[in-house]
């Protein structure tokens, strides 16, 4: 344990949120998703699990600590239900209140239909696979930057 850390971030989940740079992603994703598969294709190379999380939790969790982008629209993306992309499924609406809590309520997440959601997270920094089992949990996060102090 560590003073001022989230006890839900594990070393792996830590190590990368320090690790990624201004503009890098990191991806938050169910149960259901390929996060192996896709894991290996991207910078750390390998899944991170945080299993006994919703998605939601872990996005808690992780906007603890990082910075979403304020430069870019595409600073959240979630992944589009197949059918019907203005649906926001719960664990996303879910995500989505984490995101307001965090950094102040008015930006949106972003929909991005599934296929192209598998491509945009093969190119992350890292992917952490939650416990998700609720369809739809899959979001990815643009990291942003800590201004000096005063």
């Amino acid at each position: 344990m560590l003073k001022g850390i989230d006890n839900r971030l594990n070393a792996e989940a830590l190590y990368a949120l320090r690790a990624m740079g201004h503009g890098d992603t990191l991806v938050l994703v169910d149960t259901n998703f390929p996060a192996e598969t896709v894991a290996r294709q991207t910078t750390f190379g390998r899944v991170i699990r945080m299993e006994n999380l919703t998605t939601a939790e872990a996005a808690e969790a992780v906007l603890s600590l990082l910075p979403l982008d304020t430069f870019v629209e595409d600073f959240a993306l979630r992944m589009e239900v197949v059918g019907d992309p203005v649906t926001v499924p719960p664990p996303q609406a879910e995500v989505q209140a984490a995101i307001d809590a965090a950094e102040g309520p008015g930006r949106r997440m972003l929909s991005i239909e599934r296929f192209a959601f598998y491509e945009e997270a093969k190119r992350a920094y890292a992917v952490i696979q939650t416990g998700e089992r609720r369809f739809y949990g899959c979001v990815i996060f643009r990291k942003g930057v800590i201004p000096p102090e005063a």
